[in-house]
């Protein structure tokens, strides 16, 4: 009986140990950490105005519209990038929906950025990714929109690309993935810029 409240108290003490290690002192040494070496993104690269207040996250899409900006990534997170319910369409590459859609999305691209029926449509530019909120476009999404863009802030086209090119993320590493255009970091900056034309605000 001894040996058995031996054991128990032995249990008992490497559980209580255990769940103050794990479930305390390790979950505070690491937040600690990551406040000291990134706090910026360890509190979610969260991007502010000059009076504090959250306009969002540089890791999280957001809509746009209107002429004056460029537009994101299509997003069927919920009613769309909302982060409460990430996800994707889970349609597959035969589903006739899917294709529907992407064909539409593409007609209407093509309207609104004044390109030719031909113009070949990035990708990204009418499918959603898996999560529904990626803060990124491609290069060749951003390049397709530029000229709407300059013309609706009355700028010129090669002012608005320096903008594209300097929110443009390399590859990670150099070797993962692709290069990728923030668009919230984007459109602030061009609302930053002196010409802005003002109109179609968000």
């Amino acid at each position: 009986m001894k040996s058995l409240l031996l054991e128990l108290r032995s249990s008992l003490l490497a559980v209580l140990t255990l769940g103050l290690v794990v479930c305390g002192a390790y979950p505070v040494a690491v937040w600690g950490a990551a406040q000291l070496l990134f706090k910026e993104k360890a509190d979610g690269s969260l991007i502010r105005d000059p009076d504090g207040t959250v306009r969002g996250s540089a890791l999280l899409g957001q809509p746009f519209s209107g002429p004056s900006y460029f537009h994101p990534r299509p997003s069927a997170a919920g009613t769309g990038y909302d982060g409460a319910y990430s996800g994707g369409t889970n349609l597959g590459p035969t589903s006739k929906k899917l294709a529907d859609a992407v064909e539409m999305a593409a007609k209407a691209y093509r309207a609104e950025n004044g390109l030719p029926e031909t113009e070949i449509v990035p990708a990204d530019a009418v499918t959603s990714s898996g999560s529904g909120l990626d803060p990124h476009i491609s290069p060749s999404n951003a390049e397709l929109q530029v000229h709407r863009v300059a013309q609706a802030r009355s700028l010129p086209a090669d002012t608005v690309r320096v903008l594209v090119a300097k929110y443009t993320e390399p590859r990670s590493l150099n070797v993962f993935g692709e290069p990728g255009v923030n668009v919230l970091l984007l459109n602030r900056a061009l609302d930053a810029l002196p010409k802005d034309s003002g109109t179609n605000r968000r």
